[in-house]
């Protein structure tokens, strides 16, 4: 499974995973630290720096920002394998940094919560309700 930078011709298939509208996705890729797990490798390699995706074998997105000093998690979403290799991006990020990351997850959401705790995540009590549906609060401390 290969992980590269998100694009906007990837909101269809990422709007697919999330459930939510691709406008809602667009903005997201233009706000945020957006990465792709696609299954294989992309046709100009795992590392390439295109300016175009084409949303195909995508298996799950993370998306992530930086507010006081914390890495904070802003959407998971896929399969709970590509969540919790997706995962690794914020941690990656916030280890360079010297930061923690944070994760809100839907409590009934069993893949999200799998990949957190499979990528060193621990459960930090609840969290908000979100269009009534109750969160867990995970965190991951690199130190």
């Amino acid at each position: 499974m290969e992980v590269r930078d998100a694009f906007e011709a990837d909101a269809d298939a990422l709007s697919a995973i999330a459930d939510v509208p691709a406008d809602v996705i667009r903005n997201l890729i233009h706000d945020r630290t957006v990465r792709v797990a696609q299954r294989g490798a992309t046709a100009a390699g795992p590392n390439a720096d295109t300016a175009e995706g084409d949303g195909h074998d995508v298996a799950g997105f993370v998306s992530f920002d930086v507010r006081d000093g914390t890495v904070h998690v802003t959407q998971l979403a896929g399969t709970t394998a590509a969540c919790e290799r997706l995962l690794a991006e914020p941690v990656r990020f916030a280890t360079a940094e010297g930061m923690t990351v944070e994760l809100l997850a839907i409590v009934d959401d069993e893949s999200i919560r799998e990949a957190a705790e499979s990528a060193g995540f621990s459960r930090r009590g609840s969290g908000p309700r979100f269009d009534g549906q109750s969160t867990v609060r995970y965190r991951f401390d690199p130190t």
